[in-house]
């Protein structure tokens, strides 16, 4: 049973200099958590057993204020520049020793879990936090291990959290603010600080693996994976926040291996993480009944959902904390999950998008080039609403569906990619889950009940022989026919009323992937540059 250990275990913490905190609680089981988290008066525990918290300023990450220490270990490897921005070895230390200053005193929750259900590539992580939710957080989502078995200090990977630590003076080591997520890979140790936003904590160790696992031959991806009636049928769903990734990949006829990220390695795929983080705004229980009842259960970890602090019930439907409220809940307690997190080699791979220029086919077959192209590409589109000064369509564009995570650059995923889906003779496929009969505004949203039958046949291998044609400006090899759904989506001009705005808005999209790709084109060949929309 996990106790305080003070005296157990005094210098449990002296390889990352805190030497004189306060109490120290190891692994502590969830409902002992609640007790302190309650104590703490860190959050509220709804009428049905879940754990409610706020995050204040920062309800989704910042990654303008994540930095990766430039040393000789990283230096030519990392892809530098505005994601993967540098901070000396010199001013991460200093911002460590503030760092433990301010631990001085603190009772302080330590977790001893790993990453990866592949045992050939697992990574043992200790997290080191102030604040009890977090750690069950942490909890939630990693793998847990044995409560009595410490992690060899040069395996592991430290995460020292510290959600009201600011750093001061700042600028002084070239950071835009008070608030820091910084990475030292020669030290394996990770600081965060001035944020409470958990998403912090299990990002920073996806991206130690998007630099670690590659070198070891295993592709990291940012996508969710299923199988179907073995472990050998599996699919997986690439796509960006708003392009139903997490919806689409909870199947009731299919087993969920994991919702967010997965190594595909020698053996086939393989969950890095234990948990799911879900957005749940405005979540109904008739259109996602397994994710819904997540949010009713003790256990689980509901951030920015507005609570009734009287009734203790909570609202899905309330936005007015933030959009990005999410549920953090183990995926053992889905009904339909491999447990092992382990799996075959995928037979069909899915790129998601959520094209609010209503351009897109609902469908479309890639060729080994094409899913190059969007894969480096990592499309979507915010749409008018969802951020200040957004008041029509925008494209986003995340290369490998990622691009705040990875710390290489995209060709080296890319490659990878290239790689495993030529040696497994992987079908891929481009799918569109945004408007249709106009854009935003004007046109509606693909409906679900139609993606999902899309879905279907992609992975029933219906579609293998179906019908094309081939798209004028993306060239895109246009799925004609998809038994169940409308034929008349599967041609987005033919939805437009005006089919001379449909054109504009098509060449409009083109010229912004034409102008994005081109800071990859020297790193590619010409044959996947070639692949993508022609003006």
């Amino acid at each position: 049973m996990a106790v305080p250990i003070r005296t157990q275990a005094r210098n449990l913490l002296d390889d990352v200099g805190l030497t004189n905190v306060g109490q120290i609680y190891r692994n502590l089981p969830t409902s002992v958590l609640y007790e302190h988290i309650i104590r703490n008066k860190e959050g509220l525990v709804a009428d049905t057993g879940p754990l409610v918290v706020t995050t204040g300023a920062f309800t989704g990450r910042t990654p303008k204020d994540k930095f990766i220490v430039r040393d000789t270990t990283v230096d030519s490897s990392i892809w530098w520049g505005e994601v993967n921005q540098a901070i000396s070895p010199h001013h991460f230390d200093a911002i460590h020793r503030q760092m433990i200053d301010y631990f001085a005193g603190h009772d302080v929750y330590v977790l001893d879990t790993f990453v990866g259900a592949d045992a050939r590539y697992r990574m043992p992580v200790r997290l080191v936090t102030t604040s009890a939710w977090h750690k069950l957080f942490a909890d939630i989502m990693f793998i847990s291990g044995d409560d009595d078995v410490l992690p060899a200090q040069e395996s592991r990977f430290t995460i020292l959290h510290a959600p009201h630590f600011k750093i001061t003076p700042h600028d002084v080591y070239g950071l835009r603010s008070s608030t820091c997520i910084l990475v030292n890979f020669t030290k394996r140790l990770i600081l965060i600080g001035g944020t409470i936003y958990a998403g912090e904590i299990k990002k920073s160790i996806f991206s130690v693996l998007n630099y670690l696992l590659p070198k070891s031959g295993v592709l990291t991806m940012h996508c969710s994976a299923n199988y179907g009636a073995n472990n050998d049928d599996v699919a997986l769903f690439f796509g960006l926040s708003g392009t139903g990734k997490t919806t689409l990949s909870n199947d009731p006829n299919r087993t969920l291996i994991g919702d967010d990220e997965h190594g595909w390695g020698d053996d086939g795929i393989f969950n890095l993480e234990g948990g799911c983080y879900a957005k749940v705004i405005r979540l109904s229980a008739s259109g996602e009944p397994e994710i819904y009842a997540q949010t009713h259960r003790f256990g689980t970890v509901l951030e920015n959902v507005v609570i009734d602090p009287e009734t203790r019930r909570i609202n899905l439907d309330d936005d007015s904390l933030t959009e990005n409220t999410r549920a953090a809940y183990r995926i053992t307690n889905l009904k339909n999950v491999d447990v092992s997190g382990v799996a075959g080699h995928p037979k069909h791979v899915i790129f998601l998008t959520a094209d609010a220029f209503g351009v897109l086919p609902p469908v479309s077959r890639l060729t080994p080039e094409q899913a190059l192209y969007y894969f480096i590409s990592g499309y979507t589109a915010k749409v008018a609403g969802t951020e200040r000064g957004v008041d029509e369509p925008q494209a986003t564009f995340s290369a490998c569906f990622g691009a705040p995570f990875m710390p290489l650059h995209p060709a080296v995923y890319a490659d990878l990619l290239h790689k495993k889906l030529r040696q497994h003779d992987v079908k891929t496929w481009l799918v569109n889950t945004g408007w249709t009969g106009g854009a935003y505004g004007v046109g509606h949203r693909i409906a679900l009940e139609d993606t999902r039958t899309i879905i279907s046949a992609i992975l029933n291998d219906t579609l293998d022989d179906a019908p094309y044609e081939v798209d004028a400006v993306f060239g895109l090899r246009r799925l004609a026919y998809v038994p169940g759904v409308p034929m008349a989506i599967l041609k987005p001009r033919d939805t437009w009323a005006d089919s001379s705005a449909y054109d504009r808005k098509a060449q409009q999209l083109a010229v912004m992937f034409i102008e994005n790709f081109a800071q990859f084109a020297d790193h590619v060949a010409p044959e996947v540059v070639a692949a993508g929309p022609q003006l």
